[in-house]
């Protein structure tokens, strides 16, 4: 997976959820969809692409890890109601699975990269007695 793939993906994401929610029944219930709008929100640019652009450039591992788990659960939220457009079949089951299968994905990809980040770094520098004292002086002096 190439480092854009995961960011291509939120984006066609988001289009298909904007066409999932204007393909809504115009009825109480359809309208109602977590006002449609808010749909269109959490899956879309405010929700999930700051987090996902911000998480990019964060300060530290645990700004990347927070950033990325907020546009996690606004992932999850985002699939449980389109699990609910199926079951209230406000829209047929064959038009939003897929787009239910690509959002468990995504959770999956964003999870991974919550668990990671999260992860204690693996050190990098080798061990204090296998240097000489030449050697960790000038580590240690960097």
């Amino acid at each position: 997976m190439t480092p854009n793939e995961p960011s291509e993906r939120l984006w066609c994401f988001a289009a298909r959820i904007g066409k999932v929610v204007d393909a809504l029944p115009d009825t109480r219930l359809g309208r109602h969809v977590p006002t449609c709008r808010e749909l269109v929100r959490r899956a879309g640019a405010p929700a999930l692409r700051p987090n996902d652009h911000e998480a990019r450039v964060g300060e530290s591992r645990a700004d990347f890890a927070h950033k990325i788990n907020v546009a996690l659960k606004e992932l999850v939220e985002t699939g449980g109601w389109l699990k609910f457009i199926i079951r209230a079949q406000l829209l047929p089951a064959r038009c939003v699975e897929a787009l239910v299968e690509e959002c468990n994905q995504l959770c999956r990809i964003l999870g991974k990269s919550v668990s990671t980040a999260k992860a204690k770094p693996k050190a990098c520098l080798p061990a204090a007695d296998s240097m000489t004292n030449k050697q960790y002086s000038i580590l240690n002096s960097q």
